[in-house]
């Protein structure tokens, strides 16, 4: 029996609630396939940690992680604690350090879940979007001066280079290769932004000559949030910026219904280090505690990983399952139901022990 080796932080607002959820259904899985175990680590790190010991995670947090073979994360952010503490003491330490470069989004309708898009039904709406996860807008390369004063200035220096861009083109067409339709949208800035963006279209077409069965075209970022909307069966894979595709990742999952259903894998491909997954939706601190936070987006999440990890089947199972029980209409409020996050966990337990097909 394969063991693998998960580091789960759970981290701030909903983020214990639906890591809980995710490792019940994990369990649930690990007894009905019987061909792998998953042997959890817990580490209470985040903003609670943060307001102990004045730092987000140990100064060798990266270290005690290498040793998994994934990350199961929770969410990270907190009311009292600002932003850029929260993101850049934690989550993007562990992107970078790890170089986890392809953030992997896929966005669909699920079965019970209706579009705020008219007459917009399961099967319309099915995208990956591919996010670089390593440079971009979010390098962190910068700085301010003269703080305080009326000639104050700030920089923030988007970083764009040839071996970043080439290495997420490449991931995105061959991503786009491998599903039906074989088609990739490249999202772009390059009329305003001439420089890194104008690079990074050079090198999606030089990419593209080694994918000849790959349909590709390039779209404005700004045009993408119009042509998502309103024309969703037109777009398949996606490949955008470390800032335009989180835009647009959240665009994506309010329109296949709601934040909670939307997952996200932070993928090494090269798998030097452990890959990364967490749900899109964030910290929520308005519905903390409220026991109804959606744990779909765990669940499609815990589904990655397990592909990740080499356990198919058992990806399929789950969301097998977790379709089931969202077409019964066993779902929390943030998608019209009224059942809480326990009661949609044990729903889709109950199908996972319920699942004789094959898959």
């Amino acid at each position: 029996m394969q063991t693998y080796k998960i580091a789960a932080i759970p981290a701030d607002g909903i983020g214990p609630e639906v890591i809980a959820a995710g490792l019940q259904a994990l369990e649930a899985l690990e007894r009905r396939e019987g061909t792998f175990k998953l042997d959890v680590t817990h580490f209470d790190w985040g903003s609670d940690y943060y307001k102990r010991t004045g730092a987000m995670m140990p100064a060798d947090g990266t270290q005690q992680l290498k040793g998994f073979d994934a990350i199961f994360f929770g969410a990270v952010g907190a009311p009292d604690v600002p932003d850029h503490i929260t993101l850049w003491g934690l989550r993007l330490p562990i992107c970078q350090g790890f170089d986890q470069y392809a953030n992997v989004r896929p966005t669909k309708i699920l079965p019970g879940i209706v579009s705020p898009l008219a007459g917009v039904k399961p099967g319309d709406l099915d995208w990956v979007i591919v996010r670089e996860n390593s440079e971009g807008e979010y390098s962190g390369h910068g700085g301010r001066a003269h703080r305080g004063l009326p000639e104050e200035v700030g920089t923030e220096v988007a970083i764009f280079t040839r071996v970043g861009v080439t290495r997420i083109m490449r991931y995105a067409f061959r991503l786009a290769q491998s599903r039906p339709r074989k088609f990739l949208t490249v999202v772009t800035k390059s009329n305003a932004q001439r420089f890194g963006m104008v690079m990074w279209d050079e090198i999606a077409a030089e990419v593209s000559a080694e994918f000849p069965d790959v349909t590709w075209d390039k779209m404005l970022v700004d045009a993408m949030t119009v042509r998502m909307t309103l024309k969703p069966q037109s777009l398949d894979t996606i490949v955008a910026t470390n800032l335009h595709a989180d835009i647009l990742s959240d665009l994506a999952g309010a329109l296949a219904g709601s934040l909670g259903v939307a997952p996200t894998a932070n993928i090494d491909p090269e798998r030097r280090f452990p890959s990364m997954f967490e749900p899109i939706h964030g910290s929520a601190f308005d519905i903390t505690g409220k026991g109804i936070a959606n744990p779909v987006a765990t669940f499609w999440t815990a589904a990655q990983m397990l592909e990740h990890l080499g356990q198919p089947q058992a990806a399929r199972r789950l969301m097998h399952a977790v379709e089931t029980v969202t077409g019964s209409g066993v779902t929390t409020p943030d998608v019209g139901g009224t059942a809480n996050t326990q009661q949609v966990t044990e729903a889709v337990c109950e199908a996972i022990r319920g699942s004789n097909i094959v898959l």
